[in-house]
C-alpha cells in the first residue's frame, strides 16, 4: 500500500493520511444533509410531490456518489481529493431547472449524465487537461487564493460570525450568540494548534470544538449510533427514464440545462484542483501530473451520482482541510470515500458536526492558501487586474467558476494592451470568448 501511494516520495505516513482524510471528510459532511434537503425542495410552499425528489433516497446517493467518485479519485488519480454533489449545482439543479423551468427532475438528472458522458469524451480527447495546462501560473495561484478567500467566506457565513445586512449586503453577526461563540472558540484553539505545529491540528481543532458544543448543548445530540439505510428506489436510475420520450431530451431548454452543468462543473473542477494541487505543492512545470486521470475520476463521479439519483458530483475545495492536516496521497481520499460509504449507517453522528465547528477549519484552510498571493507579481499591472478580480469576485459572487470567468476575460485584455501578447496561450484566447458567451446566453 505504502508503495502503490508512495509514502516515502511524497514524505507522508499512515497516521497523516488517515487525519487528513477524516479531516476532510468532516469539512464537507455537511453536503450529507444539505443536498437532499436542496434537492426535495424541502420548505417551499406550493410546490406539488411530483416535483419533490425523496429525501431518504436523496441522502444515499449522496454517499454513494461521494464515496465512489472519491475512492476513483484515491486509487486511479491518487489524490487527496474529495468529491461529492457540488453545491451551487444542485442549487441550479433544483431551484432553476426543476422549479423555474418546470424540467421534471428525471429529466433533469439525465441532464445529468448527459453533461458526465461529454466529459468522459473530453476527458479521453485530453481537452480538459490541455486547457487547465494552458492557464498561467499567475492565474493558476490567483484561483488558488481566490478558492481560500471563498471558503473562508463560507466558513464565516455558517459560522453567523458574517451575516447578510440589507444595507451593506453583509455585517458582523451577533458576537453573543452562542453559535459565535462556539465558532470564535474553534477558531483560537484551531490557530493556537497550528501556531504550535502541532500534528492534524485542524482535525483536533474541530474534535475539541464538537465536544465543546455538546457540553454547552451547542450542538445536537445524537440519537444513536447506527441506523438502517434508507431505500434508493425512488431514485435509483430514474435518469434513463426520459429516454422512453424523446421530446424531452431534444429540445433547446434540455440544451442549456446539459450545457450549464458542463461549464460550471468543468470550471469549478479546474479551480479545485488547482487550488488543492497548489496547496500541496504537486504542480510542477505550471502543470498538473496526472491531470488526466483526476479529470476522469471527477467524469465517473458525475455519471455514477446521476444513476443513483443526485446532482452533480465534483471535486470539493474543503479536501484543502485535509491537505492541510497532512494528506499527501490517494491513500487519504480512500479513507474519505469509505467514511462516506459508512455514513450511510451512521448518520446521526452527523449532526455533531455543525457549521458551527467546521467553520474554524475552512478559515484556517483559507488562510493558508492565500499564502499564494505572494507568488502573484502584483507591481506588474497587466496580471495584477484580473488576478484581482479572480479572487474578489468568487466570494462575492458565491461562485468559483464566475471569478475564474471574470479574471479570465480581463487577462488577454490586460496582457495585449500591454504589449505582451506572445506570451498569451492560444487557449486563453478561446477561453475568453466561451466566457464572454455565458454571461451573455447563459448566466442567471
Amino acid at each position: 500500500m505504502k508503495k502503490y501511494f508512495d509514502f516515502k516520495g511524497h514524505g507522508t505516513t499512515y497516521r497523516r493520511e488517515i487525519i487528513g482524510g477524516l479531516t476532510t471528510f468532516l469539512s464537507m459532511a455537511y453536503i450529507l444533509a444539505v443536498n437532499p434537503s436542496m434537492l426535495s425542495l424541502q420548505g417551499i410552499e406550493g410546490v406539488p410531490d411530483d416535483m419533490k425528489m425523496d429525501m431518504n433516497a436523496v441522502f444515499v446517493a449522496t454517499a454513494l456518489a461521494a464515496f465512489v467518485g472519491t475512492f476513483i479519485m484515491g486509487v486511479f488519480a491518487k489524490y487527496p481529493i474529495a468529491l461529492a454533489p457540488g453545491m451551487g449545482l444542485n442549487a441550479f439543479f433544483a431551484f432553476s431547472v426543476v422549479l423555474t423551468m418546470g424540467i421534471p427532475w428525471q429529466t433533469a438528472l439525465t441532464g445529468v449524465l448527459f453533461s458526465g458522458i461529454i466529459f468522459v469524451i473530453l476527458t479521453i480527447s485530453g481537452v480538459r487537461e490541455y486547457i487547465i495546462n494552458a492557464i498561467p501560473m499567475e492565474m493558476k495561484m490567483a484561483v488558488s487564493a481566490g478558492i481560500g478567500f471563498f471558503i473562508t467566506f463560507v466558513g464565516l457565513q455558517g459560522a453567523g460570525i458574517i451575516t447578510s445586512d440589507e444595507a451593506t449586503l453583509v455585517s458582523l453577526g451577533t458576537i453573543h450568540d452562542p453559535g459565535v461563540l462556539l465558532a470564535a472558540f474553534g477558531l483560537l484553539v484551531t490557530v493556537i494548534l497550528m501556531a504550535k505545529k502541532v500534528p492534524g491540528a485542524i482535525f483536533f481543532g474541530m474534535i475539541i470544538t464538537a465536544v465543546t458544543g455538546l457540553i454547552f448543548n451547542q450542538v445536537p445530540v445524537p440519537d444513536g449510533l447506527i441506523s438502517a439505510a434508507p431505500s434508493m428506489e425512488p431514485t435509483f436510475g430514474a435518469a434513463f427514464e426520459a429516454f422512453s420520450d424523446p421530446a424531452q431530451l431534444f429540445n433547446t431548454q434540455f440544451l442549456i440545462v446539459v450545457l450549464t452543468f458542463l461549464f460550471v462543473d468543468f470550471f469549478d473542477t479546474a479551480g479545485t484542483l488547482v487550488g488543492v494541487a497548489s496547496q500541496a505543492n504537486f504542480i510542477k512545470d505550471n502543470k498538473l501530473p496526472r491531470a488526466g486521470r483526476a479529470l476522469m475520476s471527477d467524469a465517473l463521479a458525475t455519471i455514477s451520482g446521476s444513476i443513483f439519483g443526485t446532482s452533480t458530483t465534483t471535486s470539493y475545495v474543503e479536501s484543502t482541510a485535509g491537505v492541510a492536516a497532512g494528506a499527501r496521497t490517494g491513500f487519504a481520499s480512500v479513507v474519505t470515500a469509505l467514511l462516506f460509504l459508512s455514513a450511510i449507517f451512521f448518520s446521526p453522528l452527523l449532526v455533531t458536526f455543525t457549521s458551527e465547528v467546521t467553520a474554524p477549519a475552512l478559515i484556517v484552510v483559507g488562510a493558508l492558501m492565500a499564502s499564494n498571493l505572494s507568488k502573484i507579481p502584483f507591481n506588474q499591472f497587466e496580471i495584477a487586474v484580473p488576478a484581482f478580480l479572480t479572487v474578489f469576485i468568487m466570494p462575492l459572487s458565491y461562485s468559483i467558476a464566475t471569478g475564474i470567468a471574470v479574471g479570465f476575460i480581463f487577462y488577454p485584455v490586460t496582457m495585449i494592451m500591454a504589449g505582451r501578447r506572445k506570451e498569451i496561450h492560444p487557449m486563453m484566447y478561446g477561453l475568453f470568448l466561451i466566457f464572454i458567451l455565458y454571461f451573455i446566453f447563459m448566466s442567471e
